[in-house]
């Protein structure tokens, strides 16, 4: 298995895919172990090593559904993961997420967001319906190159991106059901636990 996730960092190197780095790769299985989820809702996959990561560090018998857009990146992913012990449990939905997520049945344990950065309060919105009582959210990037939180005007490109970012963290820092940290490494991690005994909204 480590030898598989080598060879998907010198593809991503390669191919300039963007995968999650050392630093939000620290936090990311680290939440995981912890959580020990057994049902897993990953939005973007890319070619599968975070997907692939959190099965590794879940429960044994975890199951997990991916959602990615491109085909490229879907058929990348699903190479990768046939190679791996957990061919079986990850399934992969190609196309639009928020559609996708219309059609899923929770509960899950843990969401991992690592796709389109402005579509992320939306993702959230959408999620919250599937979630189980005591989930967890961890949504990659939201820091977004250091201009989320930066008094510095991000450039004409990335001003909705920044935007929704801003708006997504202020929105899970502030729902009565989560508690959020943010881990600063890398280009940020949110890691949001949904808390048990709140009535939810």
């Amino acid at each position: 298995m480590d030898e598989l996730l080598k060879a998907m960092e010198a593809y991503a190197e390669k191919e300039h895919v963007p995968i999650i780095n050392e630093n939000g790769k620290a936090v990311l299985v680290e939440a995981a172990a912890v959580k020990k989820a057994r049902r897993i809702l990953e939005i973007g996959t890319a070619i599968g090593y975070s997907a692939l990561l959190l099965a590794k560090n879940s429960a044994a018998d975890v199951q997990i559904i991916t959602l990615e857009l491109s085909d490229e990146r879907a058929d990348q992913a699903e190479k990768f993961i046939a190679q791996s012990p957990y061919k079986n449990q990850i399934k992969l939905l190609r196309g639009d997420a928020a559609i996708n997520m219309e059609m899923l049945e929770g509960p899950f344990d843990l969401v991992f967001m690592d796709a389109a950065k402005g579509q992320y309060p939306e993702y959230f919105r959408r999620v919250l319906p599937l979630l189980a009582d005591d989930a967890m959210i961890i949504a990659d990037n939201v820091l977004f190159r250091g201009y989320v939180r930066s008094e510095e005007k991000p450039p004409r490109r990335y001003k909705t991106i920044v935007k929704r970012l801003r708006e997504y963290i202020e929105l899970v820092e502030q729902h009565i059901e989560f508690t959020t940290k943010i881990y600063e490494n890398g280009d940020g991690l949110a890691v949001s636990q949904r808390r048990r005994n709140v009535k939810k909204t």
